[in-house]
C-alpha cells in the first residue's frame, strides 16, 4: 500500500470515530446540521445527463441547498443534479474516501476546506483553471481570504462554497448594563468577562465568555498570539516553541477559573453554548458566522457581532466547505456547468448564501443590491467578511486530519483534566511530529 493510500484509509478510519462522538459547529468537524435526503424534485429525468452532488447540509440550510439544485435543473433541459445529503462534514468525507476506493464517488461534492488537500494529495479531484478559463471566468473573481484550501500542487482543485469565520457574538445589553464596551483585545476580553460573571450561593448563574469545544476558537488565539498551527516546513507545530500555544491555554484557563469562560461539554458544545447565549446565561461567545440568522430570530436583546479580539494582531481561520469535482466523473461538462451556475448566476450560491447568512465569495455577489441591501438591514452579517482582511489558514497539510484527533486529545486533558499545560503541549508536539515524519 502507497504512503498516500494508508493516510487516506487512516483519515477515514479516525474521522469515523470522530463523527459517532462530535456534533460541531462550521470549522469542519460537523455541520451541526439536521439531518436530510434526496429530493423527488432532482431525480435523473429520462434523456437527461444525470449529475450527482454530495453535500453536508440538513435543517434549514440544507432546505436552502434543494432549492439551488432545483433552480438549476429548472434553468436548462439537459442536465438533472440529483443533491443528496450525507451527514456532517467528517462523514461526507468518510463516504467520499470509500465511494472513490469503491469507484462509485459522485461528480460534484461538498468537502470541508481542511480536507480538500487530504483528496488533492490522492489525485482524484479535477483540475478547476481550463473550466474557469473557457467560461470566461477570472480566478481574481474570487475572495482572497477564501481561497487557501482550493489551489494545491500548481492546480486549483477547489472553489469557495458555503465559507464561514468564528466571531464574536456579544450581548450588548448586558455590557450596558455595566457601562463595558464591545472588547477589542484579550486583556479587554479578560476584563469584559470577569465584569459580567454572576455568582450565587456558589453557582455560576452567568459566564462572560464561551466558544463551543472545537479545535477552530484555539487555532484563532493561537494566530492572534503570532503563532501556526504547523511550522513553514511541515514537519511539527508552529506554536509551542515560541510559547503561542501556552500562552492561549493559561489564558483560557485563567478565565475558566473565574467563571469568566464556560467550556462546554463536547457532546452538542454548539448547541448548548448558543442556548446559554440566548437565555442570557453567557454574555459573550465565539460562534461561526453561520449561526447569526438563527439568533437574529430569536434573542430578546440588544445583539452585536465583532471581530475577534486580538492579543499580537486580529485573525482568524476560515471555515465551512468548498466544492470540487471528481476527477472520476464520466459527465464532467455537466458537472462543470452545475459548478459554473453555483458560482455565478444570482440564482445559484449568491441567493444560497442570502437564504443562509454564509459568506459572499466572489466581488459579483459582494457588490450586488440583494447583499448591499441585507448588510445595510442586518450589518451583523457583514462583519465576517470584515474579518476576512485577517484570514490566516495554517492548519493546512494532508495529515490534518490525523494531528487534529491528537490536538483534540490536548485540549481535552487541559480544559477539562486539568492537565499541566506545557507537559500537555510537549506531548502533543512529539505526537504531531511522529505523524507528519510518516
Amino acid at each position: 500500500m502507497s504512503r498516500k493510500s494508508k493516510r487516506f484509509l487512516t483519515a477515514a478510519a479516525l474521522l469515523i470515530g470522530l463523527s459517532a462522538g462530535l456534533l460541531a459547529g462550521c470549522s469542519g468537524n460537523g455541520s451541526g446540521e439536521e439531518a436530510g435526503g434526496t429530493s423527488d424534485a432532482d431525480q435523473p429525468k429520462e434523456g437527461k445527463t444525470t449529475i450527482q452532488f454530495w453535500h453536508s447540509l440538513g435543517g434549514k440550510n440544507g432546505e436552502y441547498m434543494d432549492a439551488l439544485i432545483q433552480r438549476f435543473n429548472e434553468s436548462q433541459d439537459g442536465i438533472t443534479v440529483v443533491g443528496t445529503f450525507q451527514g456532517g462534514y467528517d462523514e461526507t468525507v468518510t463516504k467520499l474516501q470509500q465511494a472513490i476506493s469503491a469507484g462509485t464517488a459522485p461528480d460534484v461534492s461538498m468537502v470541508e476546506r481542511a480536507y480538500v488537500q487530504l483528496f488533492a494529495d490522492s489525485e482524484v479531484l479535477e483540475d478547476l483553471k481550463p473550466y474557469l478559463e473557457s467560461s470566461g471566468m477570472s480566478e481574481d473573481l474570487f475572495t482572497e481570504g477564501l481561497m487557501g484550501h482550493s489551489y494545491f500542487n500548481d492546480q486549483l482543485v477547489s472553489l469557495p462554497l458555503n465559507r464561514s469565520t468564528p466571531i464574536l457574538h456579544v450581548n450588548k445589553t448586558l455590557l450596558d448594563e455595566k457601562g463595558l464596551s464591545i472588547p477589542k483585545t484579550w486583556e479587554e476580553m479578560k476584563t469584559v468577562a470577569n465584569a459580567l460573571v454572576v455568582k450565587e450561593n456558589g453557582e455560576f448563574k452567568r459566564y462572560g465568555l464561551s466558544m463551543p469545544y472545537d479545535t477552530w476558537y484555539p487555532i484563532a488565539m493561537i494566530s492572534q498570539a503570532d503563532g501556526r498551527f504547523f511550522n513553514d516546513e511541515g514537519t511539527s507545530i508552529g506554536f509551542y516553541d515560541n510559547g503561542a500555544g501556552e500562552k492561549v491555554f493559561r489564558y483560557l484557563k485563567d478565565l475558566q477559573a473565574t467563571g469568566a469562560l464556560y467550556y462546554p461539554p463536547a457532546q452538542d458544545s454548539g448547541n448548548i453554548v448558543n442556548q446559554m447565549f440566548l437565555e442570557g446565561r453567557v454574555a459573550m461567545m465565539f460562534q461561526s458566522t453561520g449561526v447569526i440568522g438563527s439568533l437574529l430570530g430569536s434573542v430578546d436583546f440588544d445583539y452585536e457581532t465583532a471581530f475577534l479580539p486580538q492579543d499580537v494582531k486580529f485573525a482568524t481561520p476560515t471555515g465551512g466547505a468548498n466544492v470540487v469535482m471528481l476527477e472520476g466523473s464520466k459527465n464532467k461538462e455537466a458537472a462543470w456547468e452545475f459548478i459554473r451556475f453555483m458560482m455565478e448566476d444570482p440564482n445559484g450560491a449568491q441567493q444560497f448564501i442570502l437564504d443562509s447568512g454564509y459568506l459572499p465569495f466572489t466581488t459579483k455577489m459582494v457588490e450586488s443590491e440583494p447583499m448591499q441591501a441585507l448588510w445595510e438591514k442586518e450589518p451583523n452579517r457583514k462583519v465576517a467578511y470584515d474579518q476576512l482582511q485577517y484570514a490566516v489558514d495554517t492548519n493546512k497539510h494532508v495529515a490534518w486530519p490525523e494531528v487534529m484527533h491528537e490536538f483534540f486529545s490536548a485540549i481535552e486533558a487541559i480544559m477539562y483534566d486539568n492537565e499541566d499545560i506545557p507537559a500537555t503541549l510537549d506531548t502533543f508536539k512529539k505526537e504531531a511530529e511522529r505523524i507528519l515524519a510518516e
